[in-house]
């Protein structure tokens, strides 16, 4: 047989996998110029010019753009190509709300200092996807995560309350929420335990009913590491981030069984909390108050409540919006740049714009998932579902408070409300998130195809 004929008979190489750095440059180089087109809007319906920084604004953005790609570039080359786009477009209208708001509280600007925060985001986004190569890593220190997980949660008990809740650590001109950073360690506990476990809490102990009860033995430590941190954040009030622990805590441990049991036992427990912390605690029950009858205190004479004007902003904005710069929702009052930052994006750029906003979160959290579906290892599927999870349930929490489907709990949309701690906090989510999906689709070793390829891709 000649080498020809040998040649002939070989089956032809598998084509490489994509690795779709390229599509992540240009989504980034989209999510830059929506963002600059944004500033610039804003300063031309302001102020009859373009604001006189636009050009370093657009410099700095696209320069850390560029930094935190070519990290995901060198570090991580098999990454999902639309988480970053997704984070920085999202971070950049956030930046773009909060300038067009400050224009009208001249006394309390806040933009400048959440370029810093975001900054120091993307800093330390590119830190963990370099420093980070492997994320069951991750998996060794799940005790040490949970235990600085309560510390974290602990220590605002001893500041001041800000607005009625002890969420805040204030040093100096400085402050920050830790607990922001204790829900990502905590995502790494349950996902180690219950990957470590998943099998005996998915098959031992007895059955009630159509639920498979784990063993005490089992279920315990986690359980009372769940209740010790919801715990403290009732101390402090903070009912809107004991909200999301504990759908965390269901979510996972309904990845890590498949029994569906745990989401009506999840929906039961929050039902039946929600209505004795909203009978008891009279912060709370004031914010129920508000969500039945949000128009009692124009009817009373007292004028429009925050959640009032939060809907009044949102009727105003229509089908297209009132265009940015060109709406109302200052009058919401001081939580505008936080809490209902939403709203403006409603008035301004209305549903079509608002929609736009809920799709790219809902891309985020699929990706998200995408990742967890395409790992074998139980650790990084559940890292991934619980990561995904926490900025869901965010989005959820806010928005349907926000709008009135729920009582309004106080929390940060992620990347687009003021918050220093919130965008760093998403900024090591997302990149939590590119190193998991390398992981998954990255080939195995004297291979050209992925462990598992991800959804639309082909050989």
């Amino acid at each position: 047989m000649t080498a020809t004929t040998r040649a002939a008979d070989a089956p032809p190489p598998a084509p490489r996998l994509p690795k779709r750095r390229g599509v992540e440059l240009s989504l980034l180089l989209g999510a830059v110029l929506i963002t600059v087109l944004g500033y610039t809007i804003v300063g031309v319906t302001r102020d009859h010019a373009v604001p006189p920084d636009m050009p370093r604004h657009g410099a700095g953005l696209a320069a850390l753009a560029l930094l935190a790609h070519l990290a995901v570039r060198l570090c991580a080359p098999f990454a999902d190509p639309l988480l970053l786009p997704i984070a920085l477009l999202l971070n950049g209208l956030g930046l773009v709300l909060i300038f067009r708001l400050d224009l009208e509280t001249p006394q309390s600007v806040a933009a400048p200092a959440q370029l810093i925060w975001s900054t120091l985001g993307i800093a330390l986004f590119i830190a963990v996807v370099a420093v980070l190569r492997d994320h069951r890593v991750l998996q060794r220190y799940a005790y040490l995560s949970v235990a600085a997980a309560l510390v974290l949660m602990t220590v605002p008990i001893f500041f001041p309350a800000v607005n009625g809740a002890r969420i805040w650590i204030r040093v100096g001109g400085l402050s920050f929420q830790p607990g922001e950073f204790a829900k990502i360690l905590l995502a790494v506990f349950f996902a180690a335990y219950l990957a470590a476990n998943h099998h005996t809490l998915a098959l031992a102990g007895r059955r009630f009913w159509r639920l498979q009860l784990p063993t005490g033995r089992v279920l315990g430590p986690i359980a009372a590491i769940w209740l010790i941190s919801v715990g403290v954040l009732v101390l402090e009030r903070d009912l809107g981030t004991s909200l999301l622990f504990f759908g965390l805590f269901v979510v996972m441990l309904y990845v890590a069984t498949g029994r569906t049991g745990w989401i009506a036992v999840g929906l039961t427990l929050a039902a039946a909390g929600a209505f004795a912390v909203g009978t008891l605690e009279p912060h709370v029950h004031g914010r129920v108050e508000d969500w039945l009858n949000p128009f009692a205190s124009i009817e009373a004479g007292e004028g429009p409540s925050q959640v009032a004007q939060s809907l009044f902003a949102f009727g105003a904005g229509g089908m297209l919006g009132t265009g940015l710069g060109l709406g109302h929702s200052t009058l919401i009052g001081f939580a505008a740049k936080s809490d209902f930052v939403l709203a403006t994006a409603g008035e301004e750029l209305g549903l079509a714009g608002l929609s736009g906003i809920l799709l790219l979160y809902a891309l985020l959290v699929a990706r998200g998932y995408k990742c967890g579906l395409c790992l074998r290892d139980p650790f990084g599927r559940l890292l991934a579902v619980g990561l995904a999870s926490i900025v869901a349930l965010q989005v959820f929490v806010i928005t349907g408070g926000v709008t009135g489907l729920i009582p309004l709990t106080g929390m940060a949309m992620p990347f687009l409300a003021q918050g220093g701690s919130s965008v760093v906090t998403n900024w090591i989510i997302v990149a939590l998130l590119i190193r998991v999906s390398d992981s998954a689709r990255r080939p195995l070793p004297g291979t050209t195809g992925p462990l598992v390829l991800a959804a639309g891709e082909r050989r």
